[in-house]
Order: C-alpha cells, then sequence, then structure tokens
C-alpha cells in the first residue's frame, strides 16, 4: 500500500488542473487587454480623420474670410469712390443726381472706415465704436478742443495700425488733394472669426490637449515642428522631442495627415490603463498565490499539529496496551525461574524479549513528550541495537561495525535512537531480501557524529532520495511507509540532527547517514 505514491498522483493532477486553469484566465485576461489595446488604435484612427477633416475645415473657413474680406474690399473701394464722387465738383452741371452714390454711402452700416487726407488731417470717419466720450477718463480736465484733438490722435494711430494690413485705399478727389480710405473687417466678420477660433481651441483641447486620453503626438513633417501634444512638456521640448517620437514609432505606426501642402504625422501610444492592464493578470494571480500560500501553511501547520496529537495518542496508547501483558509475563517468567524442569537457557531468553517489549513500550511513551537527552557514548548504543539484531535477522546477511576507539559523547536518548538504528537496519535487510552485507561506521567531525548504515540491497533512484521519508511511501508490498519517517522526526525534531541518504546506486545498494550535534 503505497499512500504516498497516491497522495503525489493527486498533487499532479491539482497541479495540472491549477495551470490549466492559470493559462485560461492569463488567455483572457490578454484578449481583453488586446480588445481594449485594439479599440484605442481605432480611436487614435478616428482622431486622425477629426484632424484632417478640420484641416479641411479650416481650410474651407480660410478661404471664405478671404473671400468675405474681399468682398468687404470691395465694398469699402465702392464707397469710397462713391465718396470721391460726391466731393469731386463738376462745373457747369449744378443739377448733378447724388442718389445712386449716397445710396452707396448710407449702405455701408458695417465696415469701419477713417478718411484721412494728405495733411494727416481727420478728414472723416463711419461705424466706429467709440467717441470722445470713451476716451474723457484719461483727460478729465481737457477742454473740447483739446479732447477732440486728442480723439483723432487716436483715430491716426488705429488708421495706421489697418494700414499696415493694406487695408487702405488712395484716391485722388481732386487735382492736388490725396484722401486716404482706412478700414478694417466689419463686426460680422470679426464675431465670425472669433466664433471659429473658439470652436478651433476647443477641438484642440478635447482632441489633443486632454492628458486623459492616450499619449499622442501631432508632429509636421515638412516644417520639422510639434504641432500638439497631450504629454507632458518635458517630453516634447526641443531636447527629448526627436527621442519621444521614436519611442512613440516603435510602439505604434504613426498615422499620416495630409493637409493641403503639408504632411503631418500622428504618434500615439497606448493609454496608462491599457499598461496597467496588462500587469494586472500576473498581480491578480501573484496575490491569489500569496493568499493560497498563507492559506496552505496555515492549514499545513494545523494538520500537522493533528498528525503530531494523532501519533502522540496512538503512541501513548500503544505503550498503554502492552503495559498489561508485560507484566503478566513477567509475573510468568518469575514462575518459570522456580521449575527446575525449565531450560535456564530459555528463560534467558524470554527475559531478553521481555525486556525489549519493555524498550518499546517506553519508546511509544515518550513519542509526544519532550525527549530527555543525556550526554552518553553514541557507539554503546549503537553496539547494543547490533548486538540485539545479530541473532534476530537471517545467517546469510552479515553485519560489520566499524567505530573509533575513543569515546563519542554524543547528547542523545538512548530509546528512541535504538529504536532509529533498528528501523533503518530493519529497511537495510528487507532491501537485501535477506542475504547481503551491512556496515555500520560511526566516526565524527569537529561539529557532528555520523553514524553511516550501508547495504547491499537493490538501492534507490535518486528522485527517491527524499520521498522515502515521506508519511506513507514505501518500496514494499506491505507496509504503510512509516518507519523512515519516524526515524526523520525523532532525528530532526528531538535531536536537532540530519538523516539522508548518503549515496545509492540501483542493484548495489545505500548509504544511509546520521549525523548528531556533537555534545
Amino acid at each position: 500500500m503505497n499512500l504516498y505514491s497516491n497522495k503525489q498522483k493527486w498533487k499532479i493532477v491539482l497541479m495540472a488542473v491549477a495551470l490549466i486553469m492559470v493559462a485560461f484566465s492569463l488567455w483572457a485576461s490578454n484578449n481583453i487587454v488586446q480588445r481594449v489595446s485594439d479599440r484605442e488604435r481605432i480611436r487614435a484612427r478616428q482622431w486622425a480623420d477629426a484632424i484632417r477633416k478640420k484641416a479641411e475645415l479650416v481650410g474651407f473657413t480660410d478661404r471664405a474670410f478671404l473671400q468675405l474680406r474681399e468682398y468687404e474690399r470691395k465694398r469699402v473701394k465702392l464707397w469710397a469712390d462713391a465718396t470721391t464722387e460726391i466731393s469731386r465738383p463738376i462745373p457747369g452741371d449744378p443739377n448733378r443726381n447724388f442718389d445712386f452714390p449716397l445710396a452707396i454711402i448710407n449702405d455701408n452700416k458695417d465696415i469701419p472706415v477713417i478718411i484721412v487726407d494728405d495733411q494727416n488731417v481727420i478728414y472723416g470717419y463711419n461705424n466706429l465704436d467709440f467717441d470722445t466720450s470713451n476716451i474723457r477718463p484719461q483727460w478729465p480736465d481737457a477742454d473740447k478742443k483739446t479732447l477732440v484733438k486728442h480723439f483723432e490722435d487716436s483715430l491716426l494711430k488705429l488708421a495706421r495700425s489697418w494700414g499696415k494690413r493694406s487695408n487702405v485705399f488712395h484716391i485722388e478727389v481732386v487735382q492736388g488733394l490725396t484722401m486716404s480710405y482706412y478700414y478694417t473687417d466689419s463686426k460680422r466678420t470679426v464675431q465670425l472669426e472669433s466664433e471659429r477660433d473658439s470652436l478651433l481651441t476647443a477641438f484642440n483641447a478635447e482632441l489633443i490637449s486632454d492628458s486623459r486620453l492616450v499619449p499622442v503626438v501631432l508632429y509636421d513633417k515638412d516644417q520639422e515642428k510639434l504641432i500638439a501634444s497631450n504629454l507632458p512638456k518635458k517630453k516634447t521640448d526641443s531636447l527629448q522631442l526627436q527621442k519621444t517620437i521614436a519611442n512613440l514609432a516603435l510602439i505604434n505606426d504613426p498615422i499620416v495627415i495630409r493637409f493641403d501642402d503639408s504632411i503631418s504625422l500622428l504618434y500615439y501610444d497606448d493609454s496608462q490603463e491599457v499598461k496597467l492592464l496588462q500587469y494586472y493578470p500576473y498581480i491578480q494571480f501573484l496575490i491569489i498565490g500569496l493568499f493560497v500560500f498563507i492559506a496552505y501553511m496555515m492549514f499545513n501547520t494545523f494538520r500537522k499539529a493533528e498528525q503530531n496529537q494523532v501519533w502522540a495518542g496512538m503512541a501513548k496508547e500503544t505503550a498503554h496496551q502492552l503495559g498489561t501483558p508485560l507484566s503478566s509475563l513477567m509475573a510468568w517468567i518469575q514462575l518459570l525461574e522456580t521449575q527446575p524442569s525449565v531450560d535456564p537457557n530459555i528463560i534467558t531468553e524470554m527475559q531478553k524479549d521481555v525486556e525489549r517489549l519493555d524498550t518499546v513500550s517506553q519508546r511509544f511513551s515518550k513519542i509526544g513528550s519532550d525527549a530527555q537527552l543525556h550526554s552518553a557514548d553514541i557507539r554503546s548504543t549503537v553496539e547494543g541495537v547490533v548486538t540485539y539484531l545479530r541473532p534476530r535477522i537471517s545467517a546469510r546477511v552479515s553485519m560489520d561495525f566499524i567505530v573509533q576507539p575513543a569515546p563519542i559523547p554524543v547528547r542523545h536518548n538512548k530509546a528512541l535512537m535504538e529504536w532509529v538504528m533498528e528501523n533503518i537496519l530493519k529497511n537495510a535487510v528487507d532491501a537485501m531480501e535477506s542475504s547481503g552485507a551491512i556496515t555500520i561506521d560511526v566516526h565524527t567531525t569537529p561539529e557532528w557524529a555520523h553514524i553511516d548504515i550501508s547495504d547491499t540491497g537493490k538501492g534507490l533512484l535518486p528522485k527517491q532520495f527524499k520521498t522515502i521519508f515521506q508519511p506513507g511511501y514505501t518500496t514494499k508490498k506491505r507496509g504503510w511507509g512509516l518507519g523512515l519517517s519516524l526515524v526523520r522526526r525523532i532525528v530532526r525534531d528531538y535531536h536537532k540532527g540530519k538523516v539522508f541518504v548518503l549515496r545509492s546506486e540501483p542493484g548495489k545498494g545505500t548509504t544511509f547517514r546520521i549525523s548528531l550535534p556533537m555534545s
């Protein structure tokens, strides 16, 4: 019966199931992350299309405003011609009709115009939003004439600023008199431009400059300059921009955006959420694994404590059950000693077996209790076991005892160490199938006393070196696999020593080593 083998099979099955579940969960999580990443790439392409539409809108509105300004320029030119026509006297025609030029002049109710003669004197103005009352706060103590002078100076400055944008007409009204007609955009045109600029600004803020979106960089390829980005400024300054673009190009291929006369590239990265999602499955399994590990350690500790209680309870109960028949046997031996017809050798051997049973009972009674360790010569303990077992095993098994002449004082419990030796020696006899040789070698180092037990049995495979000490593991057709487990418990837990397979080779034999701390 091999309980350990069955347990190992179940462990393998459960481990395989766990790995399949982990693999499936990782695949599912990575699949979700990939889908989110693909959606973000689609959004990036949609943004590129939106930027392209924006460029088309900007181009269209720019052309519309150019046409509107050209229309307003023609209106101002027509208005100037009309005013000139009225101002220009024609001799011999006192009844000239001015209805048409006046209609043109009166039609201009929205284009601001300032008329300046060739002496830089304000001749007239139209459709302005301010007058002398607007500048009164600057010169509260000025008289009317002075205030008018300041007002006209302001008009001259404003006219010159309009003239810098080529918004001016120079018309010779009469010979020797030239008037300059300065004008600017109408109120309607200014309002439309303002609304367009606010829409484009909001568009940029929402589409490009929002740091909550996918990191993007819009780069003008022709002019080699940054158009817009939602990355921190330290990554898009003149020193880091090219490095940032190169890194983004390694992550995703840039999207090409063609404007009317230029080519721009939209570089983008995965969002921070997607990057975190990529690590989420591993973090999740790390947390779950840590939780399972802690739970396993807790349950394993409770299980071992429960096993120890069961071991101790069974051992003490066994010792208790052996006590009554032992007392009875001792009494029968004493009775036999009074019978002259009984062979004394028989009584002697029976006495040895009864003492042996008493020793076994003491061993069981010590399980679960603190073992009393006493400094004694370990050679005599080992020799006592060899002397006891030699006549009780097969005559075809030789047993050699090698020991150094000097005493080897080691703190140990004699009854428990005898039990350890008996278990290993009986296993060696079973491994050789009652035919072979056993060698017991006791020697020391400065820190340890070593007991090497070698046999010429069938040996062990390397993978069995540790498993043979597990409860339930056995290579026999009969057996519970508890002997070597008990050996390890006694040596390691009670004596703070070590027991392990020193060497083994299939078909040639095995050597066990027991190492106990020197006193």
